[in-house]
């Protein structure tokens, strides 16, 4: 006998809808599910292939404890016993805050919750944040100085094709998230104009009306060139601008500093190519711009898409049907990871943890004294940084769960170092990543299709996945795994391992914050395939669009960023002359920890690249396939030529999926955008070298740093 099990995919932050088929208890399959109205039955690669993370023969299966430098099997209780043990010291002797937490996008609601108050209330420790910051903070932080509010999309994704003029900015949908590319189609189908801002010219480009291709890290000067046109030109919306919003005085003194031929210099775009671009945008009925991580991963991503809301905002295309600015948040549960806790900063439903209303609120829902919370922790990059360091500020043991840093973190050579520097390492994960490897402890953790629990997509529909299967024999929840550490650090009671219960919890933590789930149940998911947020009571009918009537600042008004153009952190030079960007491939997911263990997709893209322009090509005397080596200030990566025209000649390209030499993340630049704490993944300066040419240079000393 078959049975079949309503779900959702176990990768980005669509959450599209499938089926897993289960035939005779053995075997499993995914089966479209079309009735789900995000991706309608389509599914991609990933999606498609999902069932094969289900596979047991690449799974931990027990929990692993180092001996003598080497990771054996042990019982639960032995390694729990030795997590307890080892938190319990370091605190006696280092303080609470020298135990950190670090979690993941990927997490279901629930464990982002219990995560967030097992780092508070168990452990007490300030320090807890997550690998989302390195995903959508820049976009979150504009977001809530224009708008008092951060949700990825304001408006659902069926509104997409219903506008008249899109500006995609940074983002390959095609590619990262294929079943949304139909929107966007959709769009142009119906007369509406797609343009896409983006160094290289991408699949997703490559369906746009325009295309701009603007050197790596400029997107704040194009954002301001374009506004300086609109107003300059005469198409602010005056009316909407004096209605709706506050501060565009200083806003549009910043604009009129970038004027077109500046902005040409800055950006290598032609000034009619900018006045088109503006023309077409502001002469819409209506507007969208939306954002990923192009414009957000860089030292000065918040102003980046301050400035670009300040193009929605000045057009009047904003807080109206079929307008306003979005982000298109990455990681599955990206949007719902930084509602709930899991962030150096925040307590669940949004709240600041420095609101003292906030505090007691939560303190009470939890059963403690507000007294005893801690206060704001570290950033992730700053917690990362700050591992195993001698002295007060040095933190001696962390708690992993669901991020593979190793590979993920910029500066990943650093970073690994410093986690091998802890006293006392814990990971949870459902398969031996590369950070896993470092661990003092592994614990294995159940996946997906294991367990059921909630995740919120990136339109802020609360969706449901549910158990089709069983977890291999061995195998813990991680609400499981932080119930049985809190009782060994004491705290006898407040943490279940059911989701439900925990979700019901939520529902009260959440109750009269930005991000508000009061209203929403498991009962009233099932019934209505998702939820949007904010939703404050049970016959409240959820909040799909956004900002309609009133922003959601305490005067109602929508406010202006003054900002204004600066150079990235690090710039190319005679040393390193280049541009190296980074991101993702169709066939792989994050630090590829999953997807490079699913053997289609590993087919299809098996290892990474440096995709460079044929000009760069034959100054550099490569051809494809040619092993070449990318320097940066802090380190090598090594890897194969992909020569393609779709890149500027002043610009290297190379996904980051991958560990070893060809990891990518070894070159990037950790500086921190001084609002959200984004590292600047998108752009540092490079030189590229033919590997034997390489293989001869005097190595950079910061490399050994």
């Amino acid at each position: 006998m078959t049975t079949t099990t309503d779900t959702h995919c176990p990768y980005c932050s669509l959450q599209c809808g499938m089926r897993l088929a289960t035939a005779g208890g053995v075997g499993t399959t995914v089966v479209e599910r079309p009735e789900f109205p995000v991706n309608r039955g389509a599914l991609c690669g990933k999606g498609q292939s999902a069932a094969a993370l289900l596979d047991g023969t690449s799974r931990l299966t027990a929990p692993l404890v180092r001996e003598r430098g080497t990771l054996r099997a042990a019982s639960w209780d032995e390694a729990l016993d030795r997590v307890a043990r080892g938190f319990s010291a370091i605190r006696s002797e280092h303080g609470a805050d020298a135990v950190a937490v670090f979690g993941g996008g990927g997490l279901t609601n629930e464990k982002a919750y219990q995560l967030g108050k097992f780092a508070r209330v168990a452990l007490g420790t300030a320090n807890i944040d997550y690998n989302g910051r390195f995903c959508m903070s820049s976009a979150a932080a504009a977001n809530r100085i224009a708008f008092g509010l951060d949700r990825g999309l304001p408006f659902p994704l069926e509104d997409i094709p219903r506008t008249d003029c899109l500006i995609l900015v940074g983002a390959n949908p095609a590619e990262t998230m294929p079943p949304a590319l139909r929107y966007f189609r959709e769009l142009r189908e119906n007369g509406g104009t797609l343009i896409v801002v983006d160094p290289r010219r991408t699949r997703t480009a490559e369906q746009a009306d325009i295309h701009l291709q603007p050197l790596p890290g400029s997107d704040l000067a194009l954002a301001l060139g374009l506004l300086h046109l609109l107003i300059a030109d005469g198409l602010a919306d005056t009316e909407f601008i004096e209605a709706r919003t506050t501060g565009y005085g200083p806003a549009r003194a910043a604009a009129m500093a970038h004027w077109p031929q500046r902005v040409e210099r800055l950006t290598g775009i032609a000034a009619s190519q900018l006045r088109a671009v503006a023309h077409r945008f502001g002469q819409a009925a209506s507007g969208m711009v939306l954002t990923a991580r192009g414009p957000e991963q860089q030292s000065k991503g918040t102003d980046t898409v301050g400035a670009w809301i300040n193009l929605c905002l000045a057009s009047g295309k904003a807080g109206r049907p079929y307008s306003g600015y979005g982000c298109l948040t990455g990681q599955g549960n990206g949007q719902g990871g930084r509602e709930h806790g899991q962030k150096a900063d925040q307590l669940p439903g949004y709240r600041s943890i420095e609101d003292p209303a906030a505090r007691e609120h939560v303190a009470r829902v939890w059963g403690v004294d507000p007294a005893a919370l801690p206060r704001s922790g570290r950033s992730a990059y700053e917690l990362l940084d700050s591992l195993g360091e001698p002295g007060p500020d040095g933190l001696r043991g962390l708690l992993l769960m669901g991020s593979n840093p190793v590979v993920s973190a910029p500066h990943a050579s650093h970073v690994t170092r410093r986690l091998r520097s802890l006293d006392l390492l814990v990971v949870s994960d459902l398969v031996l990543s590369e950070t896993a490897q470092l661990a003092d402890v592994v614990l294995p953790s159940a996946q997906w299709a294991e367990e059921s629990g909630t995740m919120t997509n990136l339109e802020g529909r609360v969706i449901l996945r549910r158990q089709a299967v069983d977890a291999p024999q061995g195998v813990r929840g991680d609400l499981w795994l932080m119930r049985e550490l809190a009782e060994r650090l004491g705290v006898e009671h407040g943490f279940d391992d059911d989701p439900e219960t925990v979700f019901e919890e939520l529902r009260r933590a959440s109750a009269g914050g930005p991000a508000d789930y009061a209203g929403i149940s498991y009962d009233r998911i099932r019934a209505e395939d998702g939820v949007f947020w904010p939703c404050p009571a049970q016959d409240h009918p959820g909040t799909p669009r956004l900002f309609l009537d009133t922003f959601a600042t305490p005067d109602g008004r929508a406010r202006f960023a003054p900002v204004t153009h600066r150079p990235a952190a690090e710039e190319p030079d005679a040393a390193y002359p280049l541009y190296l960007t980074t991101g993702r491939v169709l066939s792989q997911y994050q630090s590829g920890a999953q997807t490079r263990r699913v053997g289609a997709l590993n087919a299809s893209a098996p290892g990474p690249f440096v995709e460079l322009h044929p000009l760069l090509a034959r100054q550099l005397a490569v051809t494809e396939g040619d092993v070449l080596t990318v320097t940066s200030r802090r380190g090598r990566a090594i890897a194969p030529a992909r020569i393609t025209d779709t890149i500027r000649p002043d610009t290297v390209f190379m996904p980051f999926h991958w560990p070893g030499a060809g990891r990518a993340n070894t070159l990037t630049n950790p500086a921190l955008d001084p609002t959200s704490k984004m590292p600047e993944f998108k752009l540092c300066a490079v030189r590229v070298e033919a590997a034997g040419t390489a293989a001869t240079a005097k190595p950079d000393q910061e490399q050994h740093a």
